[in-house]
Parts: C-alpha cells; structure tokens; sequence
C-alpha cells in the first residue's frame, strides 16, 4: 500500500477498507508517515466523511491501537460521560464528584482543549500537582478507593487516537462526525466503562453549529455505544451562550468548587444534575432519571460532593490547599474590564468569539507546542436576559500578555449583542437520544 494512494482515495471520495485504514494508523503511530500525510488524509476526511462500515472500522482499530482495559475486578457499573466541548464547560469537574458521591464508579479518560474549547485535563492540571497522567495500576487503584479516576491517555490506550487529536486541533478538522465518533468512543470503550452519558453541544460555541448534524452526531456515538454493548444515551445541550461565568483553566476550577459547595449557577446546576441523574440511574443507585437527579442534589447539599472532589485531587497528587484556599492562587500580571456598548438587554453572547479570546489570552492552543496559562481566563458579569446600561461592566480578562489586552476587549465586547426588549429564553436540554 502507499499511503499518498490512499489520500487520493479518499479525497475522490472512495471509501477505505478495513486494511487500508489500519496500515495508514499504524504507519502514523510507527512515524512511518508524517504528520503532513496525516493532515492530509483528515482533511480530505473532513469533506469526503466515511462510511458506517468505514467509522466502526477506523473506531475499532483506534480502540485496538492499544490495551483496553478490564475492571471486572471492581464491583459495581461503571459509568462515564463525555462532553463534545463547549466555552465554560467545566461538567465533567462537577460530575465526577457528584456522582462517585452517590455510590456510581466513574472511570474518566479526557482530553485537552480543542480549538476555542477547553479541555478537563487543562483544568485539572491548573490544580498544583495533580497529576492525569496516571498509570494504568495507578488508574485502577484510584478508582477503587476513591470510587473515581480523572486520567488523560495513556500511551496505552488508543494511541492512535491520542497522536490524531492533537493533530486534527491544529489542522482545522475537528468538526468531522467521523472522526469526533471514533476518537470519543475509541478513548471510552478503552477505559473499562459500562455505560456512558454523552452530551452533544449544537450553537455558537459548539462544533457542531447545526441542530441536524448535531443529531446526527449523537446517533452515530449511541450506535458505536450499541455496537459494544455498552448503554449510551445522549443529550443534545444550548452551546449558544457559555456555561457559567467563569472561562479559563483555573477560573473554571474555581467555580466548580464554589458549585460542589453549593453556590447556584443555574445553567451549570441544570445542566449537572440532568447528566449527572442519568448517570446514576444508569449506575443502578436510582430507580429512574428523576431520582437520580435528588440524589445528585443531595450529595451537593450535604457536603458528600465536594468532600469527594478533595479526595480526588488527594489521590491524584493535587494540592488540597490550593483547592480549600483559592485566593491563594497566583493571580495574572494584567486584567482589564469590558464595558456594554448599549442600553438594554443582552439578548445574545457569540461564545465562539469568548472561546476565541480566551484561547488569545494564554488558556488554550493555537498549535501544538503552545503553553497553556493557567491563571488565564475571563469572568462574564453578564450572561442572555441580563438589564445592561451603557459603560456597564459585562466582563474582567485576565492575561500575562499585555499586548492583547485592547484586541480581547473589543472581541468580548462585539461578542455581546445589546436589544431594547429582553430576549425569549432558550432551552438549555433541547432532546434525549437513546
């Protein structure tokens, strides 16, 4: 086989066969094909797409790049969720205590950043000391005592997978169903889950812009789900506006505590407890969603929640102290505020420009090798239905790099639209797919 053939292949719209794929993933994992084939093949992915038998092959052999893993040895179901990413999508910081807290073992492999979003691993590694790059007895261990595991890949598992992802952020191929289906599903049938919840973001700030291809989208991850015997259902979730008020690696750390510790976000408590009640009664400790639901909101109430967050970042080698004392945390040299161009009601937020001025400031990745700055980030003092005055402050950045400064303020502020009559408030859970 030769790989520029199967680029063309697949460029004129032809599809792979299992062989092909395979020798084209193992050739990248083995640097016998550079990255700049690779980039090539995506991109023609990209527009071409795959056929269902090319999808479950390209998902199989990303699976099977590397071990998958057995945790019969752990009684209990095991259940994860997965977000397709969002601005301000801290969940999975949320659920993984929540729902360890209510008797449900959660094993999490998760990502970094892609594009304008960030990534749970970004926010966890803002914590001092914690570590996601656990070994696979690491993994294990922690799950087994802590009843939660929070890890990125290891080069165990879908390696495959783990070279594509950092490419596919780069090269402008992150919004492929294809290719979005097998790297989720590769990582979560690798970690040893039985069930999983999914939530698939359509709007502004998501990659999926379109109501239909995000349907699509979720079908065809509930299908692979089926296609294993694993129970999947997923959520369709409103990306037109960011999740919460805080945007950035640490920033999001710190409202999911304040969240675990009871402070109401309401887009964030709404969109927690649906995920996080499906996941329990998916786990077996609730007789339906509904009740799911209390026991999340319960264990929030209690304490039970944010005690088990501690324990993770415990387990996991981070600094409790950074997460009992957050104003200890080191602050960025530079924040500037964001003033509203009108009067009237902010009846509209472009999250993918926040996404793309948080990326600006230092909290995510324009390529491969950039740094991600923690302290980075941005705070939103007004979210959709909010009474504004004109010079009102609608939002604080915060940044070491001082020559952005100005260039973030008016991309935040062109992001906000101004309308004189308050806007009709939208559905944050807009459909199930099961």
């Amino acid at each position: 086989m030769n790989a520029s053939i199967l680029i063309k292949k697949k460029r004129d719209g032809f599809s792979l066969s299992n062989a092909e794929w395979k020798f084209l993933l193992e050739g990248y994992i083995k640097n016998e094909i550079p990255d700049y084939q690779i980039s090539a093949l995506l991109m023609a992915t990209y527009f071409r797409s795959m056929s269902d038998d090319e999808m479950f092959s390209f998902t199989d052999l990303m699976l099977n790049s590397g071990s998958v893993l057995n945790l019969s040895n752990i009684n209990g179901i095991k259940v994860d969720k997965h977000s397709t990413g969002g601005v301000g999508d801290k969940i999975s910081l949320l659920l993984a205590p929540i729902v360890a807290a209510c008797g449900v073992f959660v094993p999490m492999i998760s990502g970094r950043g892609l594009g304008h979003t960030g990534g749970t691993l970004d926010k966890l590694e803002a914590i001092p000391g914690f570590r996601t790059n656990l070994s696979i007895e690491e993994y294990k261990n922690v799950l087994e005592k802590v009843g939660v595991v929070l890890i990125g890949q290891t080069s165990e598992i879908a390696p495959a997978d783990k070279k594509l992802y950092s490419l596919r952020d780069v090269t402008a191929t992150v919004e492929c169903i294809p290719l979005i289906a097998g790297s989720i599903m590769s990582k979560k049938l690798a970690e040893g889950m039985d069930a999983l919840v999914l939530d698939v973001k359509v709007g502004s700030g998501a990659f999926m812009k379109n109501y239909d291809d995000a349907k699509l989208l979720a079908q065809t991850l509930v299908a692979v789900g089926k296609k294993y015997n694993k129970k999947t259902i997923a959520f369709l979730t409103n990306m037109n506006e960011p999740i919460g008020n805080m945007i950035g690696n640490w920033f999001e750390i710190v409202e999911s505590v304040l969240c675990l510790k009871g402070k109401i976000v309401p887009d964030v408590l709404e969109l927690t407890l649906t995920l996080g009640g499906m996941m329990v009664f998916l786990g077996g400790k609730a007789k339906n969603f509904e009740e799911g639901k209390l026991l999340c909101q319960n264990v929030i109430d209690n304490g039970k929640a944010y005690q088990k967050f501690l324990e993770i970042v415990e387990a996991q080698g981070g600094d409790v102290n950074s997460i009992e004392n957050l104003n200890e945390y080191p602050k960025s040299k530079f924040s500037a505020m964001v003033t509203a161009n009108g009067d009237g009601f902010i009846s509209k937020i472009e999250s993918l420009e926040i996404g793309y001025a948080s990326l600006l400031l230092g909290a995510g990745r324009a390529t491969i090798e950039d740094k991600i700055d923690p302290k980075a980030g941005i705070i939103l003092m007004k979210k959709v239905g909010d009474k504004v005055i004109k010079g009102e402050y609608i939002a604080t950045i915060f940044t070491d790099k001082e020559n952005i400064l100005e260039e973030v303020k008016i991309k935040i502020q062109n992001a906000y639209t101004v309308s004189v009559s308050p806007p009709e408030k939208e559905k944050l859970i807009l459909e199930i797919i099961e």
